[in-house]
């Protein structure tokens, strides 16, 4: 097993820190992210070549079966409290990681899998959240085209941020004119003009050509605006 030198204090830890199961490219992706981000992560993969191949990027970095309980009581997975489990080809080892981490106590749980059938399954035997990253992906590209969007991030189950092209309909019209909140419920939080980011725009703020609005609020409506 190749391990590095790892935290001496990791029980007494008063900083964040994330273990990170599985070094494939979204792993690896993530862990590095982590860090730059200014956290402590714990990587692990069960593939020796894969260990030493992501060392250079990733300082914290064990080779072990992650299905095996006692090897990951051993380097202390119990004292985490987040850990992302992103094993994307053996859907078993995803399981029975899974298990083993809730068994010592991880308090979060996030698990990466590949179909919604594997979802549904990894929900009902304990992780707290599981993300289909391609699926998810196809989905905003398609809302993006299909919606006509400069880019959106869902904020919750029936809320998102939309970045879009103000239709030309609206072009100098103030916001006050436009009424985009009683026509459409959405609120403008700011406008992008060029390189110039207007920030809780005004009602009497005009609208120009080729201006993009960032609106809150449901996904159906700013679709309508868009239309």
């Amino acid at each position: 097993m190749y391990t590095p030198s790892l935290p001496q204090n990791r029980r007494r830890r008063r900083k964040q820190e994330f273990l990170v199961i599985g070094m494939g490219r979204f792993g690896a992706s993530l862990a590095r992210q982590l860090i730059e981000s200014g956290y402590d992560v714990l990587a692990i993969d069960s593939d020796f070549r894969t260990v030493e191949r992501r060392s250079a990027a990733i300082p914290n970095i064990v080779q072990l079966d992650s299905t095996n309980i006692e090897a990951l009581r051993e380097i202390g997975a119990d004292c985490f409290d987040t850990a992302f489990v992103c094993i994307g080809t053996n859907f078993e080892a995803n399981i029975m990681t899974t298990v083993s981490l809730r068994k010592l106590g991880v308090k979060h749980v996030i698990v990466k899998v590949r179909t919604r059938t594997q979802k549904e399954i990894l929900l009902r035997i304990g992780a707290d959240e599981v993300i289909l990253p391609e699926h998810e992906a196809g989905v905003r590209l398609a809302r993006r085209i299909a919606g006509n969007f400069v880019d959106f991030l869902e904020i919750g189950p029936d809320m998102c941020l939309v970045e879009i092209v103000c239709p030309e309909r609206y072009v100098n019209h103030t916001l006050a004119e436009a009424e985009l909140r009683r026509k459409y419920g959405l609120t403008v939080l700011a406008i992008r003009r060029g390189d110039t980011v207007i920030s809780n725009p005004p009602a009497d703020t005009k609208i120009e050509f080729g201006d993009e609005l960032l609106v809150v609020g449901k996904l159906d409506d700013a679709e309508r605006l868009s239309a």
